[in-house]
């Protein structure tokens, strides 16, 4: 393998919790929550899907589904899916809506997996370079140079920039471009079955890791190395 293509959530970073997520949007925007309340709000929302990175909707209403299906396609719509999840569930001030998405976006939302800078790093000390392709609606390299993973990427290949999300394999396609890497000698590191699993279809190499939080995932990416090689 010359190039390794990793995913971004779920793969070499974990969101925040959703009580977390919920407490840093309430201080941002100076809005008290009984801690009894803070906790209902933060599972409502997670059963809403309203956590970008997070959980799945437990039922997606009939006017957000065929959003949901493209909403990494752009930055409008996926600001527009994941405010209007989280706009299922009640809260004190409408202004959280936005407060809530956007600080999904901050560095401080995210942590990387234990692991996940050692095996980077010792990538780029083998001369495999290294792209990420996401499917998201927003920027995230500051996320990579808040934590210190920056330097070890070459590439990033954002859906919302290029109009396509996984599993479409044009989006792989450009990753490996951008890496001047041969698809075939190109490995795939993610944990969607089918989004990162669109990148068998232009040859490249895939291997899965489970979606966990970081304290329960200290060693998943390390198998990497050893397909590498």
């Amino acid at each position: 393998m010359t190039a390794v293509l990793f995913d971004f959530s779920g793969t070499l970073f974990h969101i925040e919790s959703a009580e977390s997520w919920l407490r840093g949007a309430l201080a941002e925007a100076g809005v008290d929550l009984p801690e009894a309340g803070v906790t209902a709000v933060a599972e409502a929302l997670t059963r809403a899907g309203a956590l970008p990175g997070g959980a799945q909707p437990v039922q997606l209403p009939g006017d957000l589904a065929e959003l949901w299906l493209v909403r990494d396609r752009s930055a409008e719509l996926h600001r527009a899916a994941y405010t209007g999840a989280a706009r299922r569930v009640p809260l004190p001030d409408p202004a959280l809506y936005d407060a809530l998405y956007d600080r999904h976006m901050t560095p401080a939302a995210w942590a990387p997996y234990p692991d996940a800078a050692e095996v980077l790093r010792t990538l780029r000390e083998r001369g495999v370079r290294v792209g990420v392709v996401s499917n998201i609606g927003w920027d995230l390299r500051p996320v990579f140079r808040e934590h210190g993973l920056d330097p070890y990427v070459d590439t990033y290949v954002l859906s919302y920039e290029h109009g396509v999300q996984k599993p479409d394999p044009r989006l792989f396609a450009t990753a490996c471009a951008a890496l001047d890497a041969d698809p075939r000698g190109t490995l795939m590191v993610g944990d969607d079955r089918r989004a990162d699993g669109g990148a068998a279809a232009l040859g490249c190499a895939v291997h899965f890791v489970d979606h966990l939080p970081v304290a329960h995932r200290p060693d998943g990416l390390r198998p990497v190395l050893d397909l590498v090689g």
